[in-house]
C-alpha cells in the first residue's frame, strides 16, 4: 500500500469510528490541493433513526458557511464600481442599517435605551463583524430587546427580524451577528435582482455548483440529512426537515444548502485567486485582500452562549490570535492540527466547518449536522480530519 492510500484509509477509519461511536449521526468531508480533489468520505446516515446513509451527495444546510459565498458576491461588486468598502453603506430605506441605533440597555421598566451610532456602518463593517450588530444566541442584550420588543427570529425569513439595534458603535469591537444578512440586502439593490439570482448567476451556475442555494428541489430534498439535537446524555435526536417556505428575503448569513463537493468547489475556486476551471469569479487581488487582517487587534472569535440548546460557548483555538478578514476568520499563528498562519476558516450553525490555507494551498470541508453549535465531538473530529489531511498532502 502506497502512503497516499494508507493516509486515506487513515481519515476513513477516524470519520467511521466517530459514526460507529454515535459522536456524529452521519459525516461527509472533503478536500483538496492546488492540484485538485484529494479525499471524499461519506459516512453514517443521514437521520439516525430511519436512515438512509449518507452519500457523497448528501445535501447539507450550511447555515453560516453561507457568508463567504455572499461576502464574495459584495466583492464582485467592490471590484465593478457599484460597492465601496469604505464608505458608508449604501442607502437601502433600512433605518437599522442606514440610520442605526446602539443599545445602552434597558430602564427601570425593561424598555430598551437607545441612542444614534457614532458614525455610519461601513461594508467593511458588515463584512468583519465589526459593525454593532449580534447574534440572539450570543448577546444578551440583543435576546432581551427581542423577547421586550417582539422581534421575530431571523429563522422566520422576515425583514422585521433583521431590525435590531447595534450593540456597540461600529467599528470599536468585533461581534458576531446579522452583519451579513445585511450584505445580502445591500447586494441585492446595488445588483437589481434578488440575491439567490445573484449567487445563481454569478458563482454558482458559472462553477458548476448545481446543489447550492437557498431552496431545495425535491429530488434535493430527498437527500438532504436531517437535523439532530445533542441531548445531555449525549444521545442525538433527529429532528423533522424544516417545511419549505418562501421567506420575505434570503438569508445571505446563513440561508444556503449545499453538498460538500460544491462547497469545495467554492473553496477551490478561492485557492486558486478567484478562478476555476476557466471560471474568473474575483480577481487575485480582491481574494488577496480578503485573506488579509481588516480588524487590527481587535480580538475575534469567541462567543459566549446564551441559547444551550443553539450554541455551545464558541472558542475553536483557546489563547490564539484570531481575526478577521472579508468574509471568514483568520489565524494569525499555526494551527494545532496542521494549518498554517493565514489560514481562513468559519462554519454553519449545524457543526459543518471548513478552511483554506493559501499558504499550504490546502482546503477542506466536514459536513454534519447536528445542534448546539461548537458541539465538543464535532469539533474534535474536525480537528481530526484536519491532521489527517495534511497528513495524505505529505503522502502525496
Amino acid at each position: 500500500m502506497t502512503g497516499q492510500a494508507a493516509a486515506q484509509q487513515q481519515i476513513d477509519a477516524v470519520l467511521r469510528s466517530a459514526v460507529e461511536r454515535g459522536e456524529v449521526p452521519g459525516v461527509v468531508a472533503m478536500a483538496a490541493s492546488d492540484e485538485g480533489p484529494i479525499y471524499q468520505g461519506a459516512f453514517g446516515q443521514r437521520d439516525v433513526a430511519s436512515g438512509p446513509a449518507m452519500t457523497l451527495d448528501t445535501v447539507f444546510r450550511i447555515a453560516s458557511m453561507t457568508k463567504a459565498i455572499t461576502s464574495v458576491a459584495a466583492m464582485q461588486l467592490v471590484e465593478e464600481g457599484k460597492l465601496s468598502l469604505d464608505a458608508p453603506a449604501p442607502d437601502i430605506g433600512e433605518p437599522a442599517l442606514n440610520a442605526p441605533q446602539v443599545l445602552e440597555g434597558f430602564d427601570a421598566a425593561g424598555a430598551p435605551i437607545l441612542r444614534p451610532a457614532k458614525r455610519p456602518i461601513t461594508l467593511k463593517h458588515l463584512l468583519t463583524h465589526t459593525a454593532g450588530f449580534t447574534y440572539e444566541a450570543w448577546n444578551a442584550n440583543a435576546l432581551r430587546y427581542a423577547k421586550a420588543t417582539g422581534t421575530p427570529s431571523t429563522q422566520t425569513g422576515t425583514r422585521a427580524a433583521l431590525r435590531l439595534p447595534l450593540g456597540f458603535d461600529p467599528g470599536d469591537k468585533w461581534e458576531y451577528g446579522i452583519n451579513i444578512d445585511w450584505v445580502g440586502r445591500i447586494v441585492e439593490t446595488r445588483a437589481g435582482q434578488p440575491l439567490d439570482a445573484v449567487l445563481r448567476e454569478r458563482i454558482f451556475a458559472p462553477l458548476g455548483m448545481a446543489d447550492t442555494g437557498f431552496a431545495t428541489s425535491a429530488a434535493q430534498r430527498a437527500r438532504q440529512a436531517h437535523a439532530h439535537q445533542r441531548r445531555p446524555d449525549g444521545s442525538l435526536e433527529p429532528q423533522a426537515l424544516p417545511e419549505p417556505f418562501t421567506p420575505e428575503f434570503y438569508a445571505g448569513g446563513g440561508g444556503l444548502h449545499s453538498t460538500a463537493r460544491d462547497y469545495l468547489t467554492f473553496l477551490e475556486m478561492l485557492l486558486h485567486q478567484g478562478s476555476l476551471n476557466g471560471a474568473r469569479i474575483l480577481r487575485p487581488e480582491t481574494v488577496a485582500l480578503m485573506n488579509q487582517n481588516h480588524i487590527g487587534d481587535l480580538p475575534a472569535g469567541i462567543l459566549k452562549s446564551y441559547v444551550p440548546e443553539r450554541s455551545n460557548d464558541v472558542d475553536f483555538f483557546p489563547g490564539a490570535r484570531v481575526r478577521w478578514g472579508l468574509g471568514y476568520m483568520l489565524n494569525l499563528e499555526a494551527g494545532p492540527n496542521g494549518r498554517s498562519a493565514g489560514t481562513l476558516s468559519w462554519a454553519g450553525l449545524f457543526n459543518s466547518y471548513y478552511w483554506l490555507d493559501p499558504a499550504r494551498q490546502i482546503a477542506g470541508v466536514i459536513l454534519t449536522q447536528i445542534l448546539p453549535f461548537a458541539d465538543p465531538q464535532a469539533v474534535r473530529l474536525y480537528g481530526q480530519f484536519e491532521r489527517g489531511v495534511y497528513g495524505l498532502a505529505e503522502a502525496r
